[in-house]
């Protein structure tokens, strides 16, 4: 099982740059932020034409999550983050996909720091990592997906320096997030590329892309019963390469689902010992 993580920066403004992903590399699920659209005008059926099945949650003008399945339907678990139940924004959307419970994440980005956007920003990671510790000993296999907004350590960045003041990279925010993987949770891409400097966001502004001025803010997190699962992990570049791009490009695991459940063999079990 293929599965990518895509903020995609308004689904209507950018549906052929996502068809053309979708069919190239044909992820088996497919998690997306961003959609800066209303449920009513999300385009399912051309999505359903690709061979895609979708569970979405819109919002007008901003935010805005899905989860697309190849062939098969999503199976809706909730539509909310818990803990807030004034929170309206459109920033979360869990699903089971073929035996996998599939968490789909747009965290708040928090600028201007300080002020309320980062206050929000930090409140809804707390109730994210308070959720996260249920998922992560629901005793399902489990991958939460999506754009954190958080650029882990400054090795996820090419140069922190003019960013210093940025909400990606404040303490809390990175706090946090090392909270998040206290838990047990496997940071996908950073197990498998230890010393490879991934990026997976480019600004539009001062030529960041043709310059791989890049930050690494899109992650996928598997808890103990999926990662042994874990077999290859990357971003689609390209992506952010076409004309009429999202900032963003896709990052993705793939996963050996066989492996769910299995234990190493005990030493000496292969001579009946």
């Amino acid at each position: 099982m293929k599965i990518a993580t895509f903020n995609v920066n308004g689904i209507k403004t950018r549906l052929p740059n996502l068809l053309e992903w979708l069919e190239r590399e044909q992820p088996d699920v497919a998690c997306l932020q961003e959609l800066k659209a209303l449920d009513g005008v999300f385009p399912h059926a051309p999505l359903r034409e690709a061979g895609y099945h979708a569970l979405w949650k819109g919002q007008r003008s901003w935010n805005g999550v899905a989860i697309l399945a190849r062939g098969i339907d999503p199976v809706e678990i909730r539509r909310e983050l818990p803990g807030d139940l004034l929170d309206d924004q459109s920033r979360y959307l869990e699903a089971a996909v073929d035996g996998v419970v599939v968490a789909c994440l747009y965290l708040p980005n928090g600028n201007p720091q300080p002020g309320p956007k980062f206050d929000y920003k930090l409140a809804w990671f707390e109730r994210f990592i308070k959720h996260a510790a249920g998922l992560y000993k629901s005793g399902h296999p489990v991958v939460m997906a999506g754009d954190y907004n958080v650029v882990p350590t400054d090795f996820d960045i090419y140069n922190p320096r003019s960013w210093l003041k940025d909400a990606l990279l404040q303490p809390e925010t990175r706090e946090c997030y090392q909270r998040l993987l206290k838990q047990g949770w496997i940071d996908c891409m950073r197990h498998l590329h230890p010393d490879e400097a991934v990026f997976t966001f480019w600004d539009y502004f001062r030529k960041h892309w043709d310059r791989n001025a890049g930050l690494r803010i899109d992650h996928l997190l598997l808890n103990s019963v999926l990662a042994p699962c874990l077999v290859e992990a990357g971003v689609d570049r390209w992506v952010r390469g076409q004309e009429h791009a999202s900032d963003h490009a896709p990052a993705w695991v793939r996963l050996d689902l066989s492996k769910l459940g299995k234990k190493p063999r005990a030493k000496g079990a292969a001579r009946g010992v």
